[in-house]
């Protein structure tokens, strides 16, 4: 529990994908992992997300439902816009809003007069995004990695906070398989080719749990995984629930993430782990954060020195793997690190505490939220995350 008073937080989530997620997700199971440990922990909390969510708090919609599982596809940033206006015109119900849609709430932070924190879940480094980091340079931030902070130092960053996840849950083996397993997604940037490429370089088979949504994702399938499996080389399973997924990785010899550009944080890689299984992973990004080489995985250069790593990755002691990982990266840890960010940010603010409608007058909301607009609250569903909540991050 909480050391301190209970606070009002709003977590205002981006519109793609309901919370928890049913499937493929990375940012989304954050949010619903401190969600549901903000309200065991006694806050008064609330989703701004998509109507479809179920999470065990108050939601109030932003889309009624979900874009992808609707077949949105495409530049979403006008559904994210909306969804900021949700929150912006109910700001006064809350002691804070804790933000993650990365860079397109810059604006809500410096002018809403609620105390507005943002976790950033992206590469910080695309076109347009250090601009953005210079111009507002007073907002307070949260880095998901010193790897991913590292370009802009000058920044407000309040914090550095790993993820967490409940991992203790994972199913795990502590004898090692007989095939590589790549989680995530079909894109470049996650080392695709050089998976298959690994597989055949060692004759150990590659299974594939991965998404393929987006056109590119569609295309590099094509082109890249379909030979693969017609050739022999890769089992591709799809997106799989997260039970079939932890046991598909628990059962793997190790987990390949070769892709050669910087993870802000990964987090395929501390659920591998969480199931005893080392992870064989590029030496870039945040990867340098949560893989210890030689004890918990390999971090490689090349393709040559990974197919060392899997001649010798039988040998790291998959019980201690997964007592590292449930060490570090647990919800209890990630969530004592965000409630010392959110008092202190309210405390800097002044402590302002306005009525809350729902916890002090039985209503809903005041008289400019979206609820009055017609956006109705979803009620809390209570008890704990269904199981469906647990998916790959890229």
């Amino acid at each position: 529990m909480s050391r301190r008073r209970p606070l009002r937080l709003a977590l205002l989530a981006a519109p793609m994908v309901p919370i928890p997620p049913p499937g493929y997700a990375g940012t989304e199971r954050i949010v619903s992992a401190l969600l549901d440990e903000l309200v065991a922990r006694g806050h008064a909390v609330t989703l701004f997300g998509p109507g479809d969510s179920t999470a065990g708090a108050e939601i109030v919609p932003t889309v009624e439902r979900a874009l992808w599982p609707s077949g949105i596809t495409g530049d979403v940033v006008p559904w994210i816009q909306l969804s900021i206006e949700r929150a912006w015109s109910a700001h006064e119900r809350f002691d804070l809003i804790h933000s993650h849609v990365d860079t397109h709430g810059f604006s809500f932070a410096r002018h809403c007069p609620t105390p507005i924190l943002h976790t950033l879940h992206g590469r910080l480094d695309f076109p347009g995004v250090p601009d953005l980091l210079d111009e507002f340079r007073d907002i307070p931030l949260v880095a998901i990695s010193d790897s991913q902070r590292r370009w802009k130092p000058e920044n407000n960053w309040v914090a550095t906070i790993h993820h967490g996840l409940p991992l203790d849950r994972a199913p795990h083996s502590d004898a090692p398989g007989n095939y590589l397993v790549f989680v995530g997604r079909v894109a470049p940037e996650k080392g695709v080719d050089d998976a298959i490429e690994l597989a055949r370089m060692t004759g150990m088979p590659l299974r594939m749990a991965a998404k393929v949504h987006e056109p590119e994702e569609q295309q590099l399938y094509a082109e890249v995984v379909e030979p693969a499996i017609a050739e022999g080389l890769v089992k591709f399973q799809g997106e799989l629930s997260p039970t079939e997924r932890d046991s598909l990785m628990a059962g793997a010899l190790a987990t390949v993430m070769l892709g050669a550009w910087p993870e802000p944080f990964g987090l395929v890689a501390i659920e591998s782990m969480a199931t005893g299984t080392p992870v064989i992973a590029r030496r870039a990004g945040a990867l340098t954060e949560t893989i210890e080489h030689g004890e918990t995985g390999f971090l490689v250069d090349d393709l040559t020195e990974a197919r060392l790593a899997v001649a010798l990755v039988a040998d790291l002691d998959r019980r201690r793997i997964r007592e590292r990982a449930v060490e570090r990266f647990s919800v209890a840890r990630m969530v004592d690190e965000y409630e010392d960010v959110y008092y202190r940010l309210v405390d800097r603010h002044g402590g302002r505490r306005t009525a809350h409608p729902v916890l002090e007058a039985g209503a809903l909301a005041a008289r400019d939220s979206p609820i009055a607009a017609g956006w109705p609250a979803v009620p809390a569903t209570g008890g704990q995350p269904s199981p469906a909540g647990r998916v790959g991050d890229g």
